[in-house]
């Protein structure tokens, strides 16, 4: 059973949530930059319910220079060893496909909008 807080983003927000290969490569290959929320474990890990409160209003505060998806338990664990962000929750940030930074666990708001700002400010890498 998916957290309430976890679902709110895909029923009421209607981010889409990738469960496979082809609907991560769908998502982060369009334009524009593209944030993967990796959730973990909400019932072991309960920074997952606060980045999935905090998250929408991030997107909201930076004008919706990015869009956002969940990822699934499917594609979840492979995910985070494919990009190495082996912490959760954990926003993984995308542009052209590729992987251009990541922000592990939870953290303060401050440090979210400095860290996003470097991030989205970053070139994709070669």
């Amino acid at each position: 059973m998916t957290h309430p807080l976890i679902a709110r983003l895909t029923d009421e927000f209607n981010w889409p949530r990738l469960a496979n290969d082809s609907d991560l490569a769908e998502f982060t290959t369009r334009a524009g930059v593209h944030v993967l929320f990796v959730p973990g474990d909400p019932k072991r890990n309960l920074e997952t319910a606060d980045v999935a409160v905090i998250l929408p209003e991030l997107r909201q505060a930076f004008q919706g220079k990015f869009d956002c998806a969940v990822v699934d338990d499917a594609i979840e664990a492979e995910l985070r060893q494919y990009t190495r962000v082996l912490k959760t929750p954990s926003l993984i940030f995308y542009r052209d496909g590729k992987m251009i930074g990541a922000i592990p666990k939870v953290r303060d708001w401050a440090e979210y909008v400095t860290r996003i700002t470097q991030i989205l400010a970053l070139p994709v890498a070669a």
